[in-house]
């Protein structure tokens, strides 16, 4: 019994179809098979469609043409990608597949895919090792760097960043005075402990996070997660490459002109987040035009370059190996943060304000509130957009970029 309506694909969303003409690239169908089973962009699986095309009819307006595979290369193609997704694939898709008569002789293939709740990885031939593929629009593509660790995060088969433990270092790397230094200002410290037991593998500071270190398994060595070393060691670049920040200041609009600041800031990140509000704070000055309603004009909210500054800290991609960098321009200020915009969130709703709470790294999202430097979860960005308005600001823009997201604050145009 027929169950695909093939002018209902035409219409559904182009990431979860592909149309195949004729003797289709087998190796291309095999990839996108997996694509779809990944279900990177949560759309439900998807649909590949071999023996028709989409075209465009004289006016412009989107046509499919039918020209169907004979029964031969029909059977061709249906044995090489079902043993191709059998045999080569890691674990196994199994597809759903549908024959469409189109005329005498002729009929469409249709693999359907649904999605899965695991990571497929596909080994092709001209490759030594297995590779994971996604679906970005209407690309099949391989998930490589940032894209691939995402993919194994949602299918929980690889814990986020912060919370992994980290498999070269020990609990000797933590240094001890700076936990207690901040585990008495966040009031989380208990005089009655020895700073020693909070490094145990099954002490947790709160119900929000995880314990410090984890047992390894035969030689019993407790291991650091990594939001242990990026909070509470001296030097987070030693054990991250990246883990440091740049301020820069220009006497200008654009990087053409001379810059007149540069610091590099290491330290915990804590100490770097608070660094760079404290440089960037400098710039927040306060102008007085007497001919203005308002004459004691703020050049930027000091709430707003925090929140800013403290959300690269908190949400940044700590893998990427790139420093967060904070540039000084004469009308604005840029705080660009490594990694892109996670899929989970909508990126219209998130450059307008609006979209719901997402933590790339929660355990340091949690400290930063738990020191009070940011604002409760998921209330960062609109507070941004809020004080900027407040105070007369341009509306802060984010560019998103494939891997960063920078935040650019424009200065009080009275200011």
């Amino acid at each position: 019994m027929q169950t695909i309506d093939l002018k209902e694909l035409a219409v559904k969303e182009s990431e979860r179809v592909e149309w195949k003409e004729g003797n289709a690239d087998i190796e291309g169908i095999i990839k996108t098979a997996v694509a779809f089973a990944n279900d990177f962009s949560s759309l439900g699986g998807g649909y590949i469609v071999c023996g028709a095309k989409e075209e465009k009819d004289e006016y412009g307006f989107q046509k499919l043409s039918h020209k169907g595979l004979s029964s031969s290369v029909l059977n061709e193609i249906e044995g090489k990608v079902l043993t191709g997704l059998r045999d080569k694939t890691t674990p196994p898709v199994v597809p759903i597949t549908e024959e469409i008569p189109v005329s005498e002789g002729k009929r469409i293939l249709v693999f359907i895919i649904p999605a899965s709740k695991n990571a497929h990885s596909y080994r092709s031939g001209s490759k030594d090792s297995s590779a994971y593929y996604v679906r970005i629009g209407r690309e099949t593509r391989e998930a490589r760097n940032g894209l691939y660790r995402e993919l194994l995060i949602q299918k929980n088969e690889l814990e986020p960043f912060d919370k992994r433990v980290n498999p070269k270092n020990t609990k000797d790397d933590i240094d001890l005075i700076l936990l207690r230094e901040y585990l008495k200002e966040m009031k989380l410290w208990n005089e009655s402990r020895s700073v020693e037991d909070y490094l145990s593998d099954t002490e947790r500071i709160s119900v929000f996070v995880p314990s410090l270190t984890e047992k390894e398994s035969i030689t019993n060595i407790l291991r650091p997660r990594n939001f242990a070393l990026l909070m509470f060691t001296r030097q987070p670049p030693d054990y991250f490459d990246g883990a440091y920040t740049l301020f820069s200041v220009y006497n200008g609009k654009d990087r053409s002109v001379s810059r007149s600041v540069r610091h590099e800031i290491t330290g915990d990140i804590v100490s770097q987040a608070r660094k760079c509000i404290e440089l960037a704070s400098n710039h927040a000055y306060t102008s007085f035009n007497k001919e203005s309603d308002r004459p004691n004009q703020i050049k930027y909210p000091v709430r707003a370059l925090q929140e800013a500054i403290v959300n690269c800290f908190a949400h940044r991609d700590y893998e990427t190996g790139q420093p967060a960098r904070i540039t000084v321009f004469t009308d604005r200020i840029e705080i660009y943060s490594p990694g892109t915009l996670p899929r989970a969130v909508d990126r219209e709703k998130f450059v307008s304000g609006k979209a719901a709470p997402f933590w790339r790294n929660q355990s340091l999202a949690y400290f930063f509130n738990k020191l009070q430097l940011a604002q409760a979860e998921g209330q960062g960005i609109p507070t941004i957009f809020r004080t900027m308005k407040e105070e007369g600001c341009p509306e802060p823009v984010f560019e998103i970029g494939v891997e960063s997201v920078t935040c650019i604050l424009y200065a009080n145009p009275t200011a």
